[in-house]
């Protein structure tokens, strides 16, 4: 997590439903209309094919390479063979994700640096994964060949019966013979009924074909992904990655925010300051040869004071809220929904306080993303929604302005999502053309 996301559009849910076969929807309609259970169908009944031909390369290419070893043609072979094998295996990988959906992760270890050959294949030869593809195209040829004679077997008896009347009115006739009970269709609409129970087959091959699908995917993930420790390896590495670009964002954003607290204080109060101290000393020298000047200079200082003791008191609010210490998330939201200049609904539903971390970035969430809204949504009214979902605190600004927000870097809503990475959570823009805009933050309770 961590990072600004766009909201995706489009018919993600039906893409979702059907990630890989054992996703898929076990209802017969949904399988007919399904494409896995079609590409199933035909990956099983071409893998045969794929499966003897490995198996012949790898046996004869094997009993060569041991053969040969006694004059050391068979060393250069079997590395040969090893290669043609590793891109075989990549290729199955491939076949796996386009014919079931499943995505397999490469297994192997990472090659050396540099253009040596003899140590790349080494490391080749040395890799656990390069023995679990020769495995894994050795049982191809048995497995598929079970694969194919059940899948084949469904297959014919569903074409047989579903066709049955375009057979009947080529050849004249056919009888159907259970043994004990035989059927004589002597015309077309005689054998019609005969299509319904093809139709009922057909689901059936259906579900065969997905079950056998199920099957191979789990054959193949077990040999041609990685392990579970190298699973849990990249987890932890992808992890840390992510902390350390998290980490790394949240000390830019303070570094960005102390900068502009520095520039406000020179820019801001300091000058004003600066020129009370200048009417004082101007109203010392007059005090007594101008009375009336020096009034007016003290009475001028004295707004000054006013104004740099507002700019600190704003400034200080842009810091940390007071009221967001002292009352909390609700009351520190109604503020700023009450000095928006559109009607805000506010709607805070937490249990219990979060830490006052999430509380400061939930509030400066919704700080700058009313501030974006007054300027730049023309809207009419939006909505703020704070609530606890699992050990999350979720954030919701919706406004039906324009729409169109874009996070550009360096920007206000860049800035959002980098208060959010600084304790890992997530900040996700969904504002299409025309409206609405939502604006969602999901903030951890701990980290």
């Amino acid at each position: 997590m961590g990072e600004l996301k766009s909201a995706a559009s489009g018919g993600g849910a039906t893409a979702a439903r059907e990630r890989n076969v054992a996703d898929g929807s076990w209802r017969p309609l949904a399988m007919v209309r399904s494409s896995l259970s079609w590409r199933s169908a035909i990956y099983l009944a071409v893998s045969l094919a794929f499966g003897l031909s490995w198996f012949i390369v790898l046996t004869v290419g094997t009993a060569l390479s041991l053969g040969l070893l006694i004059i050391w043609v068979g060393i250069p072979l079997g590395l040969l063979l090893m290669i043609a094998w590793r891109g075989g295996a990549m290729l199955e990988r491939l076949l796996a994700k386009a014919a079931f959906g499943v995505d397999i992760p490469t297994p192997y270890r990472q090659m050396p640096k540099g253009g040596n050959p003899l140590r790349k294949l080494r490391v080749l030869a040395a890799d656990p994964a390069t023995w679990k593809d020769f495995a894994y195209l050795v049982l191809l040829f048995p497995i598929s060949l079970v694969e194919f004679v059940v899948s084949m077997v469904v297959w014919a008896a569903t074409a047989t019966f579903l066709f049955l009347p375009v057979w009947v009115l080529v050849d004249g006739g056919v009888e159907i013979n259970f043994g004990v009970w035989a059927y004589w269709a002597g015309n077309p609409l005689t054998a019609l009924p005969w299509s319904v129970v093809g139709f009922g087959l057909m689901l059936l091959a259906l579900y065969v074909t997905r079950a056998i699908a199920i099957g191979h995917a789990f054959y193949a993930r077990l040999l041609l992904g990685p392990s579970r420790s190298q699973i849990e390896n990249r987890e932890l590495r992808a992890r840390t990655e992510h902390l350390q670009a998290s980490r790394a964002r949240g000390v830019d954003a303070v570094e960005a925010e102390r900068r502009r607290i520095e520039r406000d204080l020179h820019d801001g109060a300091q000058q004003r300051l600066l020129a009370v101290a200048m009417d004082i000393g101007r109203a010392r020298a007059k005090l007594e040869d101008d009375p009336d000047g020096a009034r007016t200079l003290i009475e001028q200082a004295h707004a000054g004071t006013k104004e740099a003791i507002s700019e600190l008191r704003d400034l200080a609010r842009g810091i940390y809220p007071a009221i967001l210490t002292d009352r909390g998330l609700d009351p520190a939201l109604s503020g700023l929904a009450g000095r928006a200049p559109v009607p805000v609904e506010v709607e805070v539903d937490l249990p219990e306080r979060p830490p006052a971390a999430v509380e400061s970035i939930a509030y400066f969430i919704v700080a700058e993303s009313l501030a974006n809204i007054a300027k730049y949504a023309r809207a009419t009214r939006a909505s703020v929604r704070v609530v606890q979902e699992e050990g999350w605190v979720v954030v919701e600004v919706i406004d039906n302005g324009v729409g169109g927000a874009v996070a550009q870097p360096d920007g206000g809503l860049a800035g959002l999502a980098d208060r959010a990475a600084t304790i890992d959570g997530m900040l996700i823009v969904d504002s299409p053309p025309g409206g609405p805009t939502i604006i969602r933050a999901d903030l951890p309770c701990s980290w």
